[in-house]
């Protein structure tokens, strides 16, 4: 099950007098006002002649600017009369070379956002700071504007991992400075620790997971590691060159998440859905290989070229008596297979009930019932 955010972009005021002000050849404009910054912040005392001089405009023109500038920006700009120039009574930051707009703030509060989920982490700090830092140079409007935004988008992940801070800093510093990395790992289901030597490539964050992808020194492969299963990590000094012939996006060409294949075989994966499977798997990218063809009463047929089935596996199940499997025959029976041990496993809660030992919650209205999922 994937993460979900949802959002709705309040609408948002502007003062006219700002959307007047750049109503004309808005990017000279923001030019204009960044070199009177720069010329003020010199320290020069430059006048409205010399910087109209400068820019080719007219010193009426400058006087809007000057008063834009303060009224708009609260920028402390005074005029010395001893020196005949402006300056700034107090340290200011810069104006950003391009006016930001909500449009421009939004994505950058998304990946905060996202990024919060996992506190402590290498990019949940600069992300802020960022942040911060773009929002300390709009006017009060305009900060108005973002806190709204702030307040209208939200991640509910279900189940963000845990990740230890540590293990991830660690990571991530092999990863910026190439540099081999120890660490003793657990395999999926297995108790057994090995130590391992990698040359770390990249870190993935999926399904609101963390992973890491890399060249086992020892095993001459690339491979990839769960965080959470990974353990005492330590920097080596040898450091590694980029690989040159390692792409991510080749790399994962086959997965619907993280995990692929050994056998090297592509399955073609396809799967009948009823009217509410289409509406689960409508309108998101589950893989760049899929297509979805609408069948007669509102059904459809997804098709996926898949390197691995254990998540493909995993979200069918999910779905439940919504979806069929038509094909691969191997994932047909992996599904048989499951599906049995399930029946077997709530066997007991059926008995029971029909016993009168223990009674079953009733199901919401359209909630398929647990022997339903199991054995259609």
């Amino acid at each position: 099950m994937r993460s979900r955010f949802t959002f709705h972009v309040p609408a948002i005021n502007h003062k006219p007098s700002t959307l007047n002000y750049f109503m004309n050849d808005r990017r000279s404009t923001w030019d204009r006002l960044c070199q009177i910054d720069n010329l003020i912040r010199s320290g020069n005392y430059p006048n409205l002649r010399t910087m109209a001089a400068r820019l080719g405009v007219t010193p009426r023109t400058i006087t809007r600017d000057l008063d834009f500038l303060k009224k708009e920006r609260h920028l402390p700009i005074a005029y010395d009369p001893r020196r005949f120039g402006f300056h700034y009574t107090k340290s200011v930051a810069g104006l950003p070379q391009t006016p930001l707009t909500d449009a421009d703030l939004f994505p950058i509060l998304v990946a905060h956002k996202s990024f919060a989920q996992h506190p402590g982490t290498p990019f949940e700090k600069p992300l802020r700071k960022t942040l911060e830092k773009l929002t300390s140079q709009l006017n009060d409007q305009e900060r108005n504007s973002v806190t709204n935004l702030s307040k209208a988008v939200s991640f509910r992940p279900l189940a963000p991992e845990d990740c230890d801070r540590s293990t991830l800093n660690t990571v991530t510093r092999a990863v910026a400075d190439r540099r081999e990395l120890k660490f003793r790992y657990r395999n999926w289901g297995q108790a057994r620790v090995i130590p391992r030597r990698l040359q770390p490539y990249h870190v993935v964050c999926f399904d609101y997971c963390w992973y890491l992808v890399g060249y086992d020194v020892r095993q001459c492969v690339v491979r990839t590691f769960a965080l959470s299963r990974l353990v005492q990590p330590r920097l080596c000094r040898r450091r590694f060159p980029p690989p040159k012939r390692f792409d991510l996006d080749a790399y994962f060409k086959g997965c619907l998440g993280v995990m692929k294949g050994t056998t090297g075989q592509t399955y073609e994966v396809i799967i009948e859905l009823d009217q509410c499977g289409t509406d689960l798997v409508r309108g998101r990218r589950w893989h760049p290989s899929q297509q979805l063809i609408d069948l007669p009463s509102g059904h459809s047929r997804l098709t996926l070229q898949l390197t691995a089935l254990e998540e493909i596996e995993r979200s069918i199940l999910s779905w439940g008596t919504h979806a069929k499997v038509i094909q691969p025959e191997c994932l047909r029976q992996r599904l048989a297979t499951i599906t049995s041990e399930l029946a077997a496993n709530y066997a007991c809660a059926t008995d029971n009930s029909e016993e009168g030992v223990g009674e079953i919650s009733p199901r919401l209205p359209g909630e398929a019932s647990l022997n339903q999922v199991i054995t259609k």
